[in-house]
């Protein structure tokens, strides 16, 4: 692609639609993809700060996922991650009846900047929790997702086809 088509594409389109319409056209299933993608939102939203991509890495290795389209599923999510962090750990004190930690994400991050050991002696509790809320939801979350995106998938490649045909 040159470099003028390329400045004219939208970087969403170029950054998340370009690699999965690549895989499609390269073999992979609709439904191989859809579990790929659905992987890396889920493994993507995993309450721990600075895992998710470790994560997601060793899931698409061990269940032989794609491994370039389940590290734009995780980072794409990223915002939502963060965004997410709080409230798994919130719902997790909730589920165990322990007394919420009255802090915010940039105090958080602070924290684990200034001392990571110290930060794991003192939240190291509330992460389990988190995560604990986090394998209530991601199961439903995964199923949903992967529910949603096949037929999507599946129209893509629809298209693909249609056009390789109508060019050929």
């Amino acid at each position: 692609m040159t470099e003028a088509i390329q400045q004219r594409t939208p970087w969403w389109r170029r950054w998340f639609v370009q690699p999965i319409t690549k895989q499609l056209t390269q073999g992979i299933t609709p439904e191989k993809l859809g579990w790929t993608i659905a992987t890396g939102v889920v493994l993507g939203i995993f309450p721990i700060m600075g895992s998710t991509t470790f994560i997601c890495f060793f899931a698409a290795w061990f269940f032989k996922l794609n491994q370039p389209v389940m590290q734009v599923a995780c980072h794409a999510v990223y915002a939502l991650h963060l965004a997410l962090i709080l409230v798994f750990i919130r719902a997790g004190q909730w589920l165990f009846g322990a007394e919420p930690i009255s802090l915010s994400i940039p105090q958080l991050i602070k924290q684990f900047m200034e001392d990571p050991w110290r930060f794991a002696q003192n939240f190291g509790v509330a992460a389990l929790q988190g995560i604990v809320a986090w394998l209530i939801l991601a199961p439903v979350l995964l199923i949903l997702i992967k529910a949603i995106s096949i037929p999507l998938l599946k129209r893509l490649a629809r298209r693909i086809k249609q056009r390789k045909e109508t060019t050929a």
